[in-house]
């Protein structure tokens, strides 16, 4: 019965793998033993114990509030920002709040289906560079018409102004 002997492998010490039968010089096979560098231990997830004491404090505010009824002295003196406090108090005028939810939500909707029309066609292989054009070229025939000699400059500046008082209203 013929005996399959697999062909050992050595590590040489610059970590290159040696064919054991080429540099076998006699017919006799001597097993030899491959050692493999050790491992680092494993990383340990690192205590955070800084988070850990902020949920304690956490915890401990919101017992002293349920306790007294009151906020803790820390948070009772935090101050909200100025644009905070403008939205709640137009959020306060505000009378049909289910209506303007509504379309609050409706424009997220249409802002996300528009991101998503504007991307598949940024994929097609012609459309963008032709839109690139078309933009460069009106953007040049605006500045041409409105924005080169006086008059025009003029005109655009009192069209600017009336629109800006028929959205705001003349006050």
């Amino acid at each position: 019965m013929a005996s399959t002997s697999s062909t050992p492998l050595s590590i040489s010490s610059s970590s290159s793998l040696i064919d054991a039968k080429a540099s076998r010089q006699s017919a006799v096979a001597s097993p030899q033993c491959v050692s493999l560098p050790t491992l680092p231990p494993p990383v340990q997830p690192q205590n955070r114990p800084w988070k850990a004491t902020a949920y304690c404090r956490k915890i401990a505010r919101n017992v002293m509030t349920m306790a007294t009824g009151e906020a803790p002295a820390e948070v009772a003196s935090t101050e909200l920002p100025e644009i905070v406090k403008a939205v709640q108090e137009a959020w306060d005028k505000v009378e049909d709040k289910y209506a303007v939810s509504s379309l609050v939500i409706a424009g997220g909707v249409a802002l996300w289906g528009s991101t998503g029309l504007i991307s598949a066609i940024d994929r097609l292989p012609l459309i963008p560079g032709v839109l690139e054009l078309v933009g460069i070229g009106y953007s040049g025939w605006f500045a041409y018409k409105n924005l080169v000699f006086k008059p025009d400059r003029e005109a655009l500046i009192a069209k600017i102004k009336d629109t800006y008082k028929e959205v705001i209203g003349s006050s």
